[in-house]
């Protein structure tokens, strides 16, 4: 007796799909059937042949399909629409006091809005479809439309902080500091059917009192959600806390009872071997923004330890940053790094391999922002989070290492189309989901704006005539 097929949304067939399941299998002439927003079949294309009525069939011989990839750190708000206009040739501390404070302070309501969807047409666009942001400046509520609008998939928060006393416009005391980062929760736990969540952020370094670190602790803990913050990039932060607590950073966190197997350090270079055997006990995730580390030169070559994390079983995931740091926020780029600087640095060529820095940029991630069980391979029962690479371009051909292609030789400029949550919301290269055009237009009148309220110099060494 024959079944009836089953009715789907979405099949793609014929394509060779990189699923990232445990076997890390590669199907080669592949079939994913996604109905509303979770896959429902994954398999060779001649043994799902028959077995779904789709709505929509797509011809997949034209590409590479992957997992959407997990950027573990990015501000949405602040950079993006100041792309650059930091010299690069700025240490640590000024490049943030400097320049970044005064530039994030001058944004209105509108503009972190717009700030928020640049970077997630850049993110989708480039096979990015899950972000955790470094926290929100101050209009959460409109960042969050924002997002919705555009289809991405966020984990979000704000820009919470009480010891640096400026600028003005967001100075908060300690209890201001926590109803803050209350607010952002209680208003965003989840939003957009869970696409968008809150998460329990403070902006880390020197900034937060002991008070603050345990309401961020406790707030987490009450909302089940997870806990971000920054974290010795520079020499400053180490220093800072020995010269206080006589103790470095993530020892005393550990004393406080903050870290814990829901919270991400973001960047963590400048740790000890101690620190290291700390956040691995504790189950923490660390954010590696390779890109940021060259650029604003935080020794990451020299001093980095993230691959005695990865042998102490640390889950070192990707992350971009600002747009001043990094200037791009294509994951596939950072990845690219992430796979290479280890083997110069150590000369040594077994140094995250291809397949483990995708796996960082993929399963890593969704591990970091606790979504292991619905995201980061193509598996059933998981979001269709979906990314389609075109074949069809000099960087794809020839295709003989999947692996290889993916980290050493393409980029984000080859993903043709991505779905996350099911919906479609890049086609053929163009976001589905709101006017590019319109929005880059506005982007560069408000990066023009923003730049010439703050005040800073044009440092640009090239005369623009």
């Amino acid at each position: 007796m024959s079944v009836a097929p089953e009715a789907v949304d979405v099949l793609i067939e014929h394509a060779m799909v990189v699923t990232m399941d445990a076997e890390r299998r590669v199907l080669r002439e592949g079939s994913v059937a996604v109905r509303g927003s979770q896959i429902v079949a994954v398999g060779p294309s001649d043994s799902l042949a028959g077995r779904f009525d789709a709505r929509e069939v797509l011809d997949g011989r034209r590409f590479v399909v992957t997992p959407g990839l997990v950027n573990t750190h990015i501000h949405i708000t602040g950079e993006p629409l100041t792309r650059g206009y930091v010299p690069d040739d700025t240490p640590f501390e000024e490049n943030v006091f400097e320049w970044l404070c005064p530039l994030y302070a001058v944004h209105t309501e509108e503009e972190e809005r717009l700030s928020a969807q640049l970077a997630a047409a850049e993110m989708l666009r480039s096979g990015t479809t899950s972000f955790l942001e470094a926290g929100t400046i101050r209009f959460v509520d409109a960042v969050v439309d924002g997002l919705v609008e555009i289809g991405i998939r966020g984990r979000i928060g704000r820009w919470v902080w009480d010891l640096p006393p400026e600028p003005d416009v967001y100075r908060q005391t300690t209890d201001e500091a926590i109803a803050n980062l209350e607010q952002t929760l209680h208003d965003h736990r989840s939003v957009a059917g869970g696409r968008i969540q809150a998460w329990s952020m403070v902006v880390g370094h020197t900034t937060c009192s002991d008070a603050l670190w345990r309401a961020a602790r406790d707030a987490a803990d009450r909302y089940r959600t997870g806990l971000n913050f920054h974290m010795s990039p520079a020499a400053a932060d180490p220093e800072g806390f020995l010269a206080q607590f006589g103790r470095r950073p993530i020892e005393h966190l550990s004393e406080l009872g903050v870290l814990g197997p829901d919270t991400v350090l973001v960047h963590c270079v400048h740790v000890d071997d101690h620190e290291v055997s700390l956040l691995a006990h504790h189950g923490c995730s660390v954010a590696h923004c390779p890109t940021t580390a060259l650029k604003v030169a935080y020794g990451v070559t020299q001093i980095g330890k993230m691959p005695e994390m990865v042998a102490a079983g640390v889950n070192v995931s990707i992350g971009i940053d600002g747009n001043n740091a990094s200037n791009y926020s294509d994951m596939m780029r950072a990845t690219y790094l992430v796979a290479g600087l280890f083997k110069d640095a150590r000369r040594d060529p077994t140094q995250f391999p291809a397949e483990q820095a995708y796996e960082m940029a993929t399963l890593g991630g969704a591990r970091a922002i606790l979504s292991e069980h619905e995201l980061g391979s193509i598996e059933v029962g998981k979001k269709a989070d979906l990314v389609l690479h075109d074949r069809d371009r000099p960087e794809w051909t020839p295709l003989l290492n999947v692996a290889n292609q993916l980290v050493w030789s393409a980029d984000g400029r080859g993903v043709h189309t991505v779905f996350v949550d099911g919906r479609r919301v890049v086609d053929d290269y163009r976001l589905t989901t709101v006017d590019e055009h319109d929005l880059y237009r506005r982007a560069q009148a408000a990066g023009e704006a923003i730049v010439a309220r703050s005040g800073l110099p044009d440092r640009a060494k090239w005369p623009t005539i």
